[in-house]
């Protein structure tokens, strides 16, 4: 069993909290650093080398677009999960113009979240 590296980039504290604890459970998921914004994001993924950030797409400071650019010209082998409220065509295209690599909706099932971070298909 091998374990991803993982960074969450959320705003919102209870929903870093929520995301640690749950990922945490997973077993082959190592949370690497919790960011509270894009630009945060992009200083911790460039200090800690994840294999995968999920990323909220709407924050303060600099949001999830810009900070999925910046970590993918960085380190372009970095997968980068789109974790957001927001489920309308629009968004999901400004992502993957961005480079997200998958997209998932806040709310999802817990285990279609890890199969994302750890890169598996049913």
């Amino acid at each position: 069993m091998t374990t991803t590296r993982l960074l969450i980039v959320d705003d919102i504290p209870q929903v870093r909290e929520d995301l640690r604890t749950l990922l945490a459970l997973a077993g082959d998921i190592e949370i690497a650093g919790v960011a509270i914004n894009g630009l945060d994001g992009v200083r911790q993924a460039g200090a800690i080398q994840p294999e995968v950030v999920l990323m909220d797409l709407e924050m303060p400071v600099m949001d999830g677009y810009e900070a999925t650019r910046q970590i993918k010209s960085q380190n372009p082998a970095c997968r980068v999960i789109a974790l957001t409220i927001h489920d309308y065509r629009e968004a999901r295209e400004k992502a993957a113009q961005a480079g997200v690599d998958a997209y998932i909706v806040k709310g999802a099932p817990v285990e279609t979240l890890v199969q994302a971070i750890s890169g598996k298909k049913e």
